[in-house]
């Protein structure tokens, strides 16, 4: 499985970095208590973070709001999913614990504040997964939906084929290849800029090392960049 990030986007977002980080064979059907603690402990520092600030005018977010005006979303009106994670968790509205992937991400999201996406590559529609620019062929499902929407023409999207997994670059990611108890070969996001790069990058050290200590499985790291865009997830490779 390929993923890559063309350059339209590039183009539209020159100093986007992504942290990959890909893995083969994980039991998401099992109990890991290190990640359980993990999630708890990043719940109580992001609340305590962000007591008494207003989340979206944190310098942490500053990046992410420019990023997506220059892309011609409104950040009032859609939210990228690392602001309305961390506003959530600001207001002390909890976090459940969904699944042993899902809650490894939001951890390691919250301790970083970065938004990171995990993505099941056994139900990609193609051999390949990219970010792109949508076009009129494009469908997607939102969360919890049972009939797919077209999604804007131009729009920054994460696609396989013309299945669309994430619309509006990072604000809402599809029903379709979601993570479930059954995923066992995934792919790990985590959507930076070079401002924020020694996050994304820590971030991709954490989630590789709870990976390899707590879950068992080897893994596959990457970094694009407008520089270098391509990144083959098998881990054998």
């Amino acid at each position: 499985m390929k993923f890559y990030v063309t350059k339209e986007v590039f183009a539209k977002i020159p100093n986007a970095q992504f942290g990959l980080v890909s893995v083969y064979g994980v039991d998401n059907s099992a109990e890991y208590p290190a990640v359980e603690e993990a999630l708890t402990k990043a719940i109580a520092s992001c609340e305590e973070h962000f007591e008494g600030k207003k989340v979206k005018e944190q310098p942490e977010l500053l990046p992410y709001r420019d990023a997506f005006r220059n892309i011609g979303i409104n950040p009032n009106k859609y939210m990228s999913s690392i602001e309305a994670l961390l506003t959530r968790i600001a207001k002390k509205k909890g976090m459940p614990h969904i699944n042993p992937i899902v809650d490894l991400g939001n951890s390691v999201s919250l301790f970083r504040y970065v938004p990171i996406g995990a993505h099941d590559l056994d139900t990609m529609t193609d051999d390949a997964f990219c970010v792109r620019t949508a076009s009129a062929e494009d469908t997607f499902l939102p969360f919890g939906a049972e009939e797919t929407e077209s999604v804007d023409e131009d729009e920054v999207v994460y696609a396989t084929g013309t299945t669309i997994r994430t619309r509006r670059w990072i604000w809402r990611q599809s029903e379709e290849g979601k993570i479930t108890g059954e995923t066992k070969d995934l792919l790990f996001i985590m959507d930076g800029f070079d401002e924020n790069l020694d996050e994304i990058l820590a971030a991709r050290e954490e989630i590789a090392g709870l990976l390899e200590n707590e879950f068992g499985c080897s893994v596959k790291k990457g970094l694009i960049n407008k520089d270098s865009r391509e990144f083959i997830c098998d881990t054998e490779a």
